[in-house]
Formats: C-alpha cells, structure tokens, sequence
C-alpha cells in the first residue's frame, strides 16, 4: 500500500529542480495514517514502530518522493511526546541550535508550521515548540532540491522547558539513523536500476550483462549495497530491541553510517559507468536516487564524523573489541 501510493504519485509529477511539500499528498497520508504513524493511538497516531517506520521511508526514497514524513513523525513529534509536550495537527520538523542560536541545514524548516527547537541553556538543554514565523529562516536546499534551511532564534523570548540530555542524545541517533535508512533505499533501487539497464542494453551485438567488466561493476555495487542495508538494519534491531538504550548502539550507528557513507560512493560511481550518458540525463530518473544518497550521506553528519566515531570507539574499547560488536 506504501509503495503503491507513492508509485502512484510520484508516475504523475516530473522530478523538480526545488522541492515543497505537496499539501494534497500530505492530506492523503494523512488519511491513511502515515503521517503519525509512530505516534499513540489514544493521540491520533497508527501506533506503529520503527520497523514499520523504516518501510515507510524506503517506499518514499524508492519512489523519488521528497516528503517530511521521518522530521514531523519519527523526530519532531516524537520528542514532544517524549517530553510530554501536547501536540496537534500542525507539520513539524526539529533542530538543534549551536552555540549561536543557529541551525544550519535544518530540514524542511520553511515548509513546517512549526519546529521544535532544541538548545543549549548553562548545564540543560531546553526544548520549545515554536511557529514558524517566530523565528528567522534562510532558505536553502540540498543537492536534490530538498528544504535546508539556516534558522536562527531569539532563545530569551521562546518559552523553552528542560529536556534530559538522554532524550536529546535519542534525537541525534534517531536522525542518524533515519538518512541510514534513506540512502539504503536509494542505493537499493540503484543497483536494481543498473541491473535492469545492463540486462536490457545490447552493445556490439549482447547485452551489456554479458561483458565482463560490466559483470563486475554491477557486484561490487550490489555487494556495497548489501552492506550498508545489513550494517544499518543491525543497527536498527539493536535499537528497537532496547528501546534505543543499548550500551554500543552509538557505535553500531556510527557503523552503519560509516559504511552507507562508503557504499554510496561506489554504488553511484560503478551505475553511472554502467548506464553510460544517458544516466546523466535529466530526463532519466538514475539522478533521482544517485544525487539523493550523495546527499543524504553527509547529513546529521558527514562520512568523516562516523569514520571518526568509529575509530574512537574501537580505541577505547582496546582489547574487547569484541564485546563492543556483540553486545
């Protein structure tokens, strides 16, 4: 059903160079209860769970359909939940300011009604539920055309409550691990993509399938592929069957992070080989899915921030490495 509402979608509407959240489409959701999809029953949610969450998300990224369905339900509502913080029907994402009461690449922030707005405040962190309009948003996109905007607050006038600072390390694994299962998802429809072209592409009398360059091309992105959806999948079993409190599971996501961030580079270098010229066109949709886990990788951190995480882990851990990937 997933999958079908959004094929359904997106066969109608060619790709666009900037992209906003579709009213209708959200609507549509909305009445088959995938907006709130994690949210409680008794609050107007499907009281579904992450399983079915990361089934969502793929069916959005294998149809190319741009929607803030993982910021409004999975982090946004999700911490105001957590808080204990009423909510209502209005579309939402979340940040988290620095220092300067800035937010950079925040995403979707111009096309919610409202952000919820975490920030640092002496030894607490504070959250508040903020309209749009009372704070100031630069718009910016991201390399497929998604909202990334900079938004700044005026914290001394936001009527902020304390938040624990386990609720706010969640946040940070919870966005982690929902561009983990966004770029897998792209990666996934890529390599099928690749296998399809070269199965059906003949060149000098065979199909493309049949030389052997091209054999391998299309394993090793495959195999890269596979990876990063067994790595990221690991890590998200680990943290639904905790409750997101297992001792190593900042470890386990910053594995996966860091093999998706690596993946991604060969699987959208060895499809575009595979497909030639014509898969940088605009008029095929590889892009779609190439230029999305390009950009998907480096958010809620870079390829070289879980590269980094990785290591420090595995240093601290010194001879019970073992225990670290285990447990």
């Amino acid at each position: 059903m997933m999958g079908a509402v959004f094929a359904e979608y997106r066969e109608a509407r060619p790709p666009a160079a900037a992209i906003a959240r579709d009213p209708a489409l959200w609507r549509r959701l909305d009445e088959l209860g995938l907006v709130r999809l994690t949210g409680a029953e008794e609050s107007g949610g499907s009281g579904a769970g992450w399983f079915e969450a990361a089934e969502l998300l793929t069916a959005a990224a294998r149809n190319a359909v741009r929607i803030p369905l993982a910021e409004h339900d999975l982090l946004a509502c999700w911490l105001l939940d957590a808080n204990g913080m009423p909510g209502d029907a209005a579309v939402r994402t979340v940040c988290l300011l620095d220092d300067d009461a800035t937010a950079r690449g925040v995403p979707w922030a111009a096309d919610s009604d409202r952000v919820v707005v975490v920030w640092h405040d002496g030894d607490e962190h504070r959250v508040a539920d903020v309209e749009r309009a009372a704070l100031d948003i630069a718009a910016g996109v991201n390399l497929i055309g998604e909202p990334r905007d900079t938004v700044t607050a005026d914290v001394t006038a936001l009527d902020g409550v304390p938040i624990g600072a386990d609720l706010v390390a969640q946040l940070q694994m919870k966005a982690a691990v929902v561009r983990a299962i966004q770029v897998c998802a792209a990666l996934d429809e890529t390599a099928l993509r690749s296998i399809e072209h070269a199965g059906s592409r003949v060149q000098f009398g065979r199909t493309l399938s049949r030389f052997q360059a091209v054999q391998h091309s299309i394993a090793d992105l495959t195999a890269e592929a596979a990876l990063a959806r067994a790595a990221t999948e690991s890590a998200l079993t680990a943290a639904v069957g905790s409750d997101w409190t297992a001792p190593n599971l900042p470890f386990r996501i910053a594995v996966a992070r860091s093999c998706v961030g690596h993946a991604a580079s060969v699987v959208v270098r060895n499809a575009h080989q595979v497909h030639g010229a014509i898969g940088t066109t605009i008029e095929h949709r590889l892009h779609e899915f190439t230029r999305a886990a390009l950009a998907w990788r480096s958010e809620f951190g870079s390829v070289r921030h879980w590269d980094e995480q990785v290591t420090d882990a595995t240093l601290a851990a010194g001879a019970d490495v073992w225990r670290l990937i285990t447990d």
